[in-house]
Formats: structure tokens, C-alpha cells, sequence
């Protein structure tokens, strides 16, 4: 059996996403689709506002997740906020970048666990999401050549694992990576 009929025989959600900036947008703007190209998520920033501030929403436009930076510092921290109604600016997740040389890395404490994000190479497009177990979660690839910055996500998941990890909340902390390192 394939990877891929794994992913679609034991999940409700596909296992490969795609991360696409919006390109003609004033604000940081993602599309998400699917790995049958079906929009799945959009994220969207808030405008005029200082520090970067995003919101995840499924393709209904219900917001899922705030992701908010902690002040402008030399090693970036971001809080991933509940946005569902009735449990709106609960903290998930609190991310931390590492003081590294070459390649970067986080680490993250969530309502999930703990995790650690690495990247693979000096160029910072290709990264690794592991839980506190050491476990492969997500492997995340920049593309080099791209006219807008775009990702692939495969998310590592098998038939033994008891807890399905949150797809949406990964993906936050895919925004997370690209906002640390590359929006301004």
C-alpha cells in the first residue's frame, strides 16, 4: 500500500497540503489547498497594525486560529490564539526561535505537546516538525523558484497513531515559519 492510499483510506482530511502567498495582496495573504488542489484554509493578515498578526480560517471563512508575534525581538517568538466561537483567545501554542547558527530552529509548547521545528538546510526551505517523542509530524519544502512563496507540507501519519494530529494548527505553524523568516 502506498503512502497515498494510506492517507486516504484512514483520514477524513488528505495528507499533502500546498501553502501559496497570495501575490498581489498589500498584506500577507495565503491560499491552502489540498493535494487534489481543493481549497482548504486561507490565512489573512490584519492591516495597519504593528507586529504581524494572521488569522486562519477554514474555506467557510470560520476563523480557526490568531497567530500574533511577541513584540519585535532579536529571536522571534509567536502565539497561536484559539479564534472558535466560545473559546476565542485561548492560548495553543507559544513558539520560540532558537538561537541557531545556518539553520533555524523552533521549539514549541502547545495544548498538542511539545514539538521542534528544524530546518534541513542553510537556505531555510526545507524543514522538519518533530513531536517530544521524536517523531516525524510534517516535512515542509519551500520551492526555489516560484514567482510567490509556496510550500509543500506532507503530513506524516500512520494507522497506529491513537491521536490524529490538527491539520490546521500544523499549518499555523507553517505561517509561523514563513513569517519568522521572511515577511517584514
Amino acid at each position: 500500500m502506498t503512502s497515498d492510499e494510506v492517507c486516504t483510506s484512514t483520514l477524513i482530511q488528505p495528507c499533502r497540503y500546498q501553502i501559496r502567498e497570495k501575490i498581489f495582496a498589500l498584506t500577507n495573504s495565503f491560499k491552502i489547498k489540498d493535494e487534489f488542489g481543493h481549497d482548504r484554509y486561507t490565512v489573512r493578515s490584519k492591516k495597519w497594525t504593528l507586529g504581524k498578526k494572521l488569522v486562519l480560517e477554514d474555506i467557510n471563512g470560520n476563523a480557526l486560529f490568531k497567530i500574533r508575534q511577541n513584540g519585535i525581538r532579536f529571536l522571534d517568538q509567536f502565539n497561536i490564539l484559539s479564534a472558535r466561537d466560545g473559546d476565542s483567545d485561548r492560548q495553543i501554542a507559544s513558539i520560540r526561535q532558537k538561537f541557531t547558527f545556518f539553520k533555524h530552529s523552533y521549539i514549541i509548547y502547545s495544548i498538542y505537546g511539545e514539538y521542534k521545528m528544524k530546518g534541513l538546510d542553510i537556505f531555510d526551505h526545507s524543514f522538519t516538525l518533530k513531536n517530544k517523542n521524536n517523531k516525524t509530524i510534517a516535512i515542509v519544502n519551500k520551492k526555489y523558484f516560484s514567482f510567490a512563496d509556496s510550500y509543500g507540507i506532507e503530513m506524516i501519519e500512520s494507522n497506529n497513531d491513537k491521536q490524529q494530529e490538527d491539520h490546521a494548527f500544523i499549518l499555523a505553524l507553517i505561517i509561523v515559519l514563513h513569517c519568522s523568516l521572511y515577511c517584514s
